[in-house]
């Protein structure tokens, strides 16, 4: 069983890294994961949880998979 705030909090801190090393604005990553700035910001400061389909998008807008993001193997 995996713990939830466990995930979100790891999640949250995966896609702020990987943002932050490709030096892209959360309004950029935003537009381009075709989500608002505001949802991005609660996402990666681990105040809701994004459906599939928002992470995917989000992956695709990093252009990384989707188990850099998830923290299963944490």
């Amino acid at each position: 069983m995996f713990d939830k705030e466990f995930l979100l909090n790891k999640l949250a801190e995966n896609i702020r890294v990987e943002r932050a090393r490709k030096h892209l604005s959360q309004e950029f990553l935003a537009e381009k994961a075709d989500i608002t700035p505001q949802h991005l910001y609660r996402i990666e400061n681990a105040k809701v949880c994004p459906t599939i389909l928002v992470v995917a998008n989000i992956a695709k807008a990093l252009n990384v998979s989707l188990d850099t993001l998830f923290p299963i193997n944490s």
